[in-house]
């Protein structure tokens, strides 16, 4: 499922550069990352970061929705999300994403529903993207890898942080983390 989404998304992202009149080196420098960093997102066979999409929606002025679902977010008073809903964002195969504010237009934060499995130490995947996040433990343990430094929330902690720095994610004692992120 996820290959499929990023084989819809990838497209997107190219169009998206080549509206803006960039070539791949124009759009790695503007985002911080390589030439080869864009053309293998853009390529569909790579797992496209959530943090890339984000860096890519706010540099060209894009709604993420819009990004990663080809439709426009349209309600600009509230959006209500209930139980159990959001939209899937398939982005990693090794975590489960639902958008909780993907129906209001002009958001200025990004609302998560995440769940990490448990894993390895040897399997964590470090990440960094521009922006802070904001974590609320629901259910389970999460160990977070901040810049190498291993840290472990449980339900009712919260973390803040910067999302440039290094960081990657695991459930613990064998069973999932839950909780709500939110990506500024």
């Amino acid at each position: 499922m996820a290959d499929q989404q990023y084989k819809e998304i990838a497209p997107r992202l190219a169009g998206l550069r080549d509206d803006m009149g960039w070539t791949a080196e124009e759009m790695a420098e503007k985002l911080g990352r390589t030439a080869e960093d864009v053309t293998r997102f853009e390529s569909g066979d790579h797992e496209i970061p959530v943090g890339y999409m984000l860096d890519v929606s706010r540099l060209c002025k894009v709604d993420l929705t819009t990004l990663i679902s080809g439709r426009e977010p349209h309600l600009k008073s509230y959006a209500l999300t209930r139980k159990g809903e959001g939209f899937a964002v398939d982005r990693r195969e090794d975590y489960d994403y639902k958008s909780l504010g993907y129906k209001f237009a002009g958001r200025e934060m990004e609302p998560f529903f995440i769940r990490v499995p448990p894993k390895s130490s040897d399997e964590m995947n470090e990440v960094s993207h521009k922006g802070q996040e904001f974590i609320y433990i629901l259910e389970g343990r999460l160990e977070i890898r901040i810049n190498g430094e291993p840290l472990i929330l449980e339900p009712g902690d919260s973390m803040y942080f910067d999302s440039e720095s290094p960081h990657a994610l695991r459930g613990l004692d064998g069973k999932d983390a839950v909780f709500i992120d939110v990506i500024l």
